[in-house]
């Protein structure tokens, strides 16, 4: 009984603490990139190491490389990802055939960077203290367990939406997540610098904004121009085709 009592404890606390993250949210921008199985997948696997690392080695990561580094890593992979979703080419189709094993690495390295450092790491080191070493695989799955049913939550919702969305939608609304996560990220990283004054955000800020407006004009602009270009060539193609 006391086993089933410390897995539902240390399951339901680490479901509560993930609703409403920012890795729900993600899910729902991945669906625009990556299939389905993928996503699961590797969702998994992060879930699994991350709550292992937490669990065993007590956030080995986040005590070994510094908070603002971290963060400042994640907040330029999402803008990154951020940028990608504004790629409207008709050759998105394309990507479909891109390897499932490379997807899933992926998706398992953007919830990793996501939840470095997070509350529901800090939950598991909680529980993995409380409970010791003799309770450490069993709190291990009970974490894993209610980070995984979360963000699987997370996923049906943006599954829902997937299918009454026409597909440009989802990646604007991706476009807007990704973006959305990448700035309040870097907001934290900058609180985090070693001896940051408060004066400095603001240039951060402005400098990191401008900068990623011009590449995600450029980005838009130029995947505009290749997708009138297949349009043209399309015509042209057909009529011989016919001949």
């Amino acid at each position: 009984m006391e086993n089933g009592t410390i897995f539902l404890t240390a399951m339901l606390a680490q479901f509560i603490a993930e609703m409403g993250d920012k890795t729900q949210i993600l899910l729902v921008a991945m669906t625009s990139r990556y299939k389905i199985r993928n996503i699961i997948a590797g969702t998994a696997l992060a879930v699994l190491v991350l709550n292992a690392a937490a669990v065993l080695a007590g956030g080995a990561v986040s005590s070994v490389i510094p908070a603002y580094i971290i963060k400042t890593a994640a907040a330029i992979a999402f803008l990154l990802f951020a940028i990608t979703n504004l790629s409207f080419s008709d050759e998105d189709e394309k990507e479909k055939n891109i390897p499932s094993k490379f997807e899933i690495l992926a998706i398992f390295l953007t919830f990793v960077i996501a939840e470095a450092g997070d509350k529901t790491q800090f939950t598991a080191i909680t529980f993995g203290a409380t409970w010791g070493i003799k309770k450490a695989v069993l709190v291990w799955l009970a974490c894993s367990a209610g980070l995984f049913l979360a963000d699987m939550l997370g996923l049906a919702v943006s599954l829902l939406l997937k299918n009454f969305i026409k597909p440009v939608i989802m990646k604007i609304l991706s476009f807007l997540i990704f973006t959305g996560c990448g700035f309040f990220t870097l907001h934290e990283a900058v609180l985090l610098f070693p001896k940051t004054e408060s004066s400095l955000m603001l240039p951060v800020m402005l400098v990191t904004a401008a900068v990623f407006m011009t590449a995600s004009i450029l980005v838009l602009y130029f995947s505009i121009r290749k997708s009138r270009k297949i349009h043209k060539a399309e015509p042209i193609e057909n009529f011989k085709e016919n001949q």
